[in-house]
């Protein structure tokens, strides 16, 4: 599937494995590919982007994916969710916080060396690239865009398509700028 990817494309899959690299984690998620494409300045998911007034919230969406990783990576829906059950998940965090430091549930290495293996990429990640593929294939496109992966981002549940939609990025304000 990567040989139908746009130079775009393929330099935000390469962005993600970055991102994921400078964390220390030893799987690319879909996050990672969010990362990867506020980075750009240049190619159709960016100008998409900066039409829909993200490009001057940039800082934002990260702080956003930020407090996500603080929360384990759970969702705000994913949060209630347990709420409903009676868990705060907020007091958890907290309280390890407190016991472990900052940053304790974010999945991070720190302090345990550095991953030098070849990351692979989680669930999330797979299903963004499937579904940028479903994505090119339902546009009709040829190839693989960045702007197909931006698509697949805002269809897929969890913290990256949550927050994205946060921000006012769905897919049919992405259909309607590309």
């Amino acid at each position: 599937m990567f040989e139908r990817f746009t130079k775009d494309a393929r330099e935000v899959v390469e962005g993600a494995v970055g991102h994921c690299e400078r964390a220390g984690e030893r799987t690319v998620g879909a996050e990672h590919l969010l990362l990867a494409l506020l980075d750009r300045e240049s190619g159709r998911a960016s100008t998409a982007l900066a039409a829909l007034g993200l490009a001057q919230r940039k800082a934002s969406v990260r702080g956003a994916l930020a407090e996500a990783r603080r929360r384990a990576g759970l969702s705000r829906a994913e949060t209630d969710a347990l709420a409903g059950l009676g868990i705060d998940v907020s007091e958890i965090v907290s309280r390890v916080e407190e016991a472990h430091g900052v940053g304790a549930m974010s999945g991070g290495r720190a302090g345990r060396g550095r991953w030098s293996g070849r990351r692979s990429f989680d669930r999330g990640a797979k299903g963004v690239l499937e579904g940028a593929l479903r994505s090119a294939a339902g546009r009709r496109d040829g190839r693989i865009g960045d702007e197909h992966i931006l698509l697949s981002l805002t269809m897929r549940p969890g913290v990256a398509g949550e927050v994205l939609a946060d921000h006012g990025v769905t897919y049919e304000t992405v259909q309607g700028v590309l």
